[in-house]
């Protein structure tokens, strides 16, 4: 083989090389798209339920909390102490809720993980090809 012929086969190799490079990279790209569409539809799920939470947790303030009242009054308790129980107890409810939707906002959970993996293998296959 001549050199003119190596040089030829060698620039071949490498723009093949880039080519699959470059197929790879647009590859990636469309798997964190698709990962990220995922994880936000993750996340507004988390939003989801904390509004959930919020009307829940409005509704337990108005409605539960005067009957639980009531229902202590008559049980003996004075109107003060049976307004406090009933308020913790809706409290209690509503925080519930509202950590089910922050549960679901975690940023371990929104981390676009398979495709950083995908990346670090794909940095190091590139690394390969420069040798």
């Amino acid at each position: 083989m001549n050199s003119e012929s190596k040089t030829s086969t060698i620039g071949r190799l490498l723009g093949d090389a880039m080519h699959q490079l470059s197929k790879l990279i647009q590859n990636e790209i469309r798997l964190a798209k698709a990962e990220i569409l995922e994880k936000a539809t993750v996340a507004m799920m988390g939003a989801a339920f904390l509004a959930a939470a919020a009307l829940v947790g409005m509704a337990v303030l108005v409605v539960l909390l005067i009957a639980i009242a009531v229902w202590f009054i008559e049980l003996g308790l004075s109107p003060s102490l049976a307004y406090l129980a009933s308020v913790i107890i809706g409290a209690v409810v509503a925080g519930v809720l509202a950590m089910l939707g922050l549960s679901r906002l975690k940023a371990e959970n929104l981390t676009p993980r398979v495709t950083i993996q995908q990346l670090g293998r794909d940095i190091d296959t590139a690394k390969e090809i420069v040798k």
